[in-house]
């Protein structure tokens, strides 16, 4: 029997290790967790969105940069193909892409069960030969047949989800639904079923209806902090339907925090063949002149970044 690793305090780490994100200030790199809200807030069309911003790059919402892109893997149990292809348009219309440009995957099966073995398996083997970035579940209630009240039933299908990602590396959304009149307590704890939900989710988005049935999301990390509430609004543009950010009348578009400018800066400069000059990145980044100018300062002063004649670049780059 190996005894369990030991190491004195005075040597363990004196500040956390640089937060990873899938999106950022949404979704922890590799991190499980919960898409979760009452009907009709949208929850499927926030799935798409990140589905659709994981694959191209672009930023969730027109908001959140994706600093590590790569192949979604959704499977969409509820809604006819047709309409998720519609969907997914739109979305990608909003954003300024091309479905057809895009790595999203689509599991047709007409049904996945993850209370059964062979349909664990299937989907394990469909994840390894995939290699997704991000796997999609939506919702949780079509994909099984247990009792989400038992904490006993519901967690060996999450231990499942959470083994699957560790052993592939990959982040897994699953679209749940929350308690209808849940709005007096926890977003987390108005999760329908059992608590196992609530604490198993590393990154968990929640969507509410307010007073004034305007949809507000709001997200909660294991190990961040989270982002202001935003709110949303379901548009349209010609025949696209997709969500976006709103802000209150009045009031100005709230500041990025440091570190998320930060990894707006670090992804428009990822794949540039070239350096990016100022006006570039400050298309790209969608901040203020003055803290661009300081966020440039302080990732050239680290070393994080170089600044060249032609503009800045990642270094190593």
């Amino acid at each position: 029997m190996t005894a369990l690793p030991v190491q004195p305090a005075h040597r363990l780490a004196d500040r956390p290790e640089q937060q990873h994100w899938l999106v950022t200030g949404l979704w922890a790199d590799e991190a499980v967790g919960i898409i979760g809200g009452e009907p009709k807030c949208c929850k499927s069309f926030l799935a798409l969105d990140l589905a659709v911003a994981v694959a191209a790059g672009s930023p969730c919402l027109r908001r959140f940069p994706v600093p590590r892109p790569g192949r979604v893997l959704l499977y969409p149990a509820e809604d006819a193909l047709h309409i998720v292809r519609r969907r997914l348009d739109g979305i990608c219309a909003a954003s300024g892409l091309s479905l057809a440009q895009i790595d999203v995957q689509v599991i047709t099966a007409p049904s996945l069960r993850l209370d059964l073995d062979t349909d664990r398996g299937r989907l394990d083997e469909t994840v390894a030969a995939l290699k997704p970035r991000l796997l999609i579940l939506d919702p949780f209630v079509r994909l099984h047949r247990i009792d989400e009240n038992a904490s006993g039933e519901v967690a060996p299908v999450l231990a499942f989800l959470r083994d699957l990602q560790r052993r592939h590396a990959v982040a897994v959304a699953v679209v749940h639904h929350a308690r209808k009149g849940g709005g007096a307590v926890r977003a987390g704890q108005a999760l329908r079923g059992s608590s196992e939900f609530h604490a198993w989710g590393d990154s968990n988005l929640y969507l509410r209806r307010d007073g004034n049935d305007r949809i507000v999301l709001t997200a909660e990390h294991r190990a961040a902090s989270a982002i202001p509430s935003v709110t949303l609004a379901l548009t349209q543009r010609a025949d696209a339907l997709a969500l976006e950010p709103v802000q209150p009348h009045g009031q100005p578009e709230p500041e990025p925090t440091p570190s998320s400018i930060d990894e707006r800066i670090v992804a428009a400069l990822a794949d540039a063949d070239r350096p990016r000059p100022f006006a570039e990145l400050r298309a790209c980044c969608r901040v203020r002149n003055a803290t661009l100018y300081a966020r440039l300062a302080a990732m050239t002063a680290t070393g994080r970044i170089v600044k060249t004649g032609d503009g800045y670049r990642l270094a190593g780059h």
